[in-house]
């Protein structure tokens, strides 16, 4: 008679057991699905040309330079009126979200490069306490910095009727591998946030190309 509650209750918890077992499966399998999608989300939009411009230091930089890195770029001029002023705060932003990060470079490329000289792009990334390590400012020739940025990397560059420069407002989020992963809009809510998710996606994705050790 006093077997019987016994056996009960280790049937109990058998049962709790298993239950229990089938509900951590589940979730595991949730997880990989999740991390799958999260994945899938961020699929190649394109591939990053080769260049070849000039950094802030009077350096040159390739995009082989950039393989085995994640990187941010975006298109602004330092005498731009308009958003530039926003877009480059949101850059820093993220740098200093970045120190830690060595595998991770900002990179503003000037669409005015008549007057973007190395020397200006200095005194610019000065004011702004930029890491020439992390955060690079380029410049080059004006028809190749306007071919790399509307056909190599589809952004918009052009003039208004009274001949200000207009240009994209666009991040772009490029991987090791010097594929174009994600394109977020100045105006999207919580854009740093957005951003620095972006960038720890990247690095905990596997790469094929070897990391340059030239940066």
């Amino acid at each position: 008679m006093n077997d019987q509650p016994k056996r009960l209750s280790l049937v109990v918890w058998v049962v709790v057991f298993l239950v229990a077992a089938i509900l951590i499966a589940g979730s595991a399998v949730l997880f990989r699905s999740s991390e799958r999608k999260s994945s899938d989300a961020m699929p190649s939009m394109g591939t990053v040309p080769d260049f070849h411009f000039i950094t802030q230091e009077g350096k040159t930089l390739s995009r082989a330079d950039l393989l085995g890195k994640v990187w941010v770029v975006d298109f602004i001029f330092t005498r731009c009126p308009g958003p530039c002023p926003i877009m480059t705060s949101r850059m820093a932003e993220v740098s200093r979200e970045l120190t830690k990060a060595d595998d991770v470079r900002l990179v503003s490329v000037s669409i005015d490069p008549e007057n973007d000289t190395p020397a200006v792009l200095t005194e610019y990334a000065g004011r702004l306490q930029a890491d020439p390590k992390r955060w690079i400012f380029l410049t080059g020739p004006k028809q190749e910095i306007r071919d790399f940025t509307m056909h190599g990397m589809m952004q918009a560059v052009g003039t208004d009727s009274s001949g200000i420069l207009i240009h994209s407002t666009r991040f772009l989020v490029i991987d090791r591998d010097g594929q174009i992963r994600k394109m977020r809009n100045l105006d999207e809510p919580e854009l740093v946030q957005k951003l620095l998710m972006d960038i720890g996606d990247l690095l905990r994705e596997t790469h094929s190309i070897k990391e340059s050790t030239t940066n």
